[in-house]
């Protein structure tokens, strides 16, 4: 199992919530933004791994993402680290609202 990081969005909206992630480096310039879609009334799960319009996010680098959105929603981060026998498993999430 490979370690990763993921996003989980809610949108309990009417309509579709389109928002980008960009992603922020200790040592380099901001990658992204990564423009996503998560249809009215569904969730989307999405790893930072998989993130490769218009670049791929490094592995082994540190990183903090800024989410911003059309649309309120609901982002849990979620990162599972395998690196080594007993997996560690650690989620926070956010809301914001006006």
């Amino acid at each position: 199992m490979l370690s990763h990081e993921t996003i989980c969005i809610l949108n309990a909206n009417d309509s579709d919530a389109h928002f980008e992630v960009t992603i922020f480096f200790t040592d380099r310039d901001p990658a992204g933004p990564f423009k996503l879609t998560v249809p009215a009334k569904r969730v989307l799960h999405k790893r930072f791994n998989n993130l490769k319009d218009p670049e791929p996010v490094p592995l082994d680098t540190d990183y903090a993402s800024v989410i911003e959105s059309d649309l309120p929603i609901v982002v849990q981060h979620t990162r599972l680290d395998s690196r080594q026998a007993e997996n560690a498993l650690v989620s926070t999430a956010a809301f914001f609202a006006d």
